[in-house]
């Protein structure tokens, strides 16, 4: 069930607001002796980190629990400006949200090739891979509206493709009854690009890794290495992993942060691999299909028809593009740092992936021909493994909140709600004018329980041909 960001929470969760009258006070809490700070100090300067390989998990943790609570008390700008660090869905719907409720935001993305985090695609000399999300469903009334909308103006359509489960060996079980799948028109990114253009009260900052928060004389300020991005009424922290806990780690947001940290994620290896020929498919596998979650395979979980998907009887003469995806477990056991892969890692995990690519359709070891392209990448932090179940954080008293898929689940359509809703919720405390601040604290005690999906995330309404046999055999019954 969906519940609203503007919920009052009873006293037990909410943050004790210090009585100072300056622009913003420090609130020590009751783990640390730290005295407060003065908010006449402007920010330091930034400082070269080291790298947080090799750091330990409790020693990152105990840097953040002893951090003193910053909180302002200036009163807000007239005309507020909201910081969103991400743009992927939750990010990116933040924003528009935002804008239909009159509030100005800038997005910061550290894309290179365009917006959209796990709305990832690649356009190689016109071989064009989805490398992250493959597909979305819908279940929610709220998301249903703006798909529609979507689909009216041409940003998604309806996949007709055959997709199911693929045994080892080559059998193929199709998904007798599935809810509609939307995929972008031209390769999932091109929705993310989309969705900002007809937006007026937007702007968007990329490549751009943001690696400071900072409060001074009552706003928050931004730097990228050094390299002032501006000051900002609010903070929204729309992206997780390594590079949000060590943002985090140091910006005076201890509840923000810990709940940050409580956060699990899994890691997984992509593999995009274009064939001149189709796939050799057994008797046993239905030919062509669109996609296939893989069972009983360690290094494939998903295997991907791009060129299926994307162009279906369109594509004569075009390359085969593909997105093969790991378990979770075989991520784990592989995982190194995604921003240096070794090119021996590399070179082990392509064919590991390539051999579980055989076993899935039933091939002989090194039958399957030479792909005449192959690009292999690892999603360090690919999807939640736990969540906190509601659709936002936000600590008043910071001004910052966070959205994103994993505190509801771990799909797009988890995403986009988590925005919307966070989005809302900042309208709501900026109309108040922050003069109430117990009122609007939101999810910063909330427990985290395990999350439940494919390797490759949640697909709300899909049910495979065995669940929905098991269902008819209990309704005869």
């Amino acid at each position: 069930m969906f519940i609203a960001c503007n919920h009052l929470f009873p006293s037990s969760f909410l943050i004790h607001f210090p009585s100072k009258h300056s622009n913003f006070t420090f609130f020590t809490p009751p783990t640390t002796s730290k005295t407060l700070c003065s908010s006449t100090n402007a920010p330091k300067k930034p400082t070269r980190r080291k790298s947080s390989y090799g750091s330990s998990r409790k020693s990152v943790l105990r840097k953040t629990f002893k951090q003193e609570q910053v909180t302002f008390t200036a009163p807000l700008s007239d005309d507020p400006l909201v910081a969103i660090i991400g743009g992927g869905m939750s990010g990116l719907l933040c924003a528009l949200q935002l804008e239909k409720r009159g509030v100005r935001s800038t997005v910061f993305d550290t894309g290179v090739h365009g917006l959209g985090g796990r709305m990832g695609t690649r356009d190689i000399d016109g071989m064009v891979f989805d490398h992250a999300a493959q597909f979305f469903t819908v279940s929610n009334s709220m998301f249903r509206e703006l798909v529609d909308e979507w689909s009216q103006k041409g940003f998604v359509r309806q996949s007709q493709g055959v997709i199911g489960e693929l045994e080892a060996g080559g059998h193929f079980v199709p998904f007798l009854s599935s809810p509609s799948r939307y995929i972008a028109v031209n390769g999932m990114r091109t929705l993310a690009d989309s969705l900002l253009s007809e937006s007026s009260m937007i702007e968007v900052v990329r490549p751009c890794w943001i690696s400071a928060i900072e409060p001074y004389n009552g706003m928050w300020h931004l730097s990228e290495n050094g390299k002032h991005r501006g000051q900002f009424d609010a903070t929204v922290i729309a992206h997780n992993g390594k590079c949000a806990n060590r943002l985090l780690s140091s910006s005076g947001l201890p509840l923000i942060a810990r709940q940050m940290k409580r956060l699990e994620l899994s890691s997984i290896w992509a593999l995009l691999a274009a064939f001149e020929d189709p796939l050799p498919l057994l008797g046993k596998t239905v030919a062509p299909f669109e996609g296939a979650f893989v069972k009983g395979i360690d290094s494939v979980s998903w295997m991907g028809n791009n060129t299926q998907k994307l162009f279906g009887s369109q594509n004569v003469g075009q390359p085969h593009c593909w997105t093969f995806f790991s378990t979770g477990s075989f991520g784990k056991r592989n995982k190194v740092p995604q921003e240096n892969i070794p090119s021996a890692t590399a070179e082990k995990v392509k064919q590991l992936m390539l051999t579980g690519v055989e076993e899935a359709l039933g091939l002989e070891t090194g039958s399957l021909k030479k792909p005449m392209y192959t690009r292999v990448q690892l999603w360090g932090a690919a999807l939640p493994t736990n969540t906190p179940d509601i659709p936002c954080i936000f600590d008043p008293l910071g001004r910052t909140g966070i959205c994103g898929d994993w505190l509801l689940g771990s799909s797009l359509e988890a995403a986009a709600i988590s925005g919307l809703s966070l989005a809302n919720h900042i309208a709501d405390f900026l109309k108040s004018g922050g003069s109430r601040p117990d009122e609007f604290a939101v999810g910063l005690h909330k427990d985290f329980h395990p999350l439940q999906g494919h390797d490759i995330g949640q697909f709300p309404g899909l049910e495979s041909n065995k669940d929905i046999c098991e269902a008819e055999v209990q309704l005869r019954a």
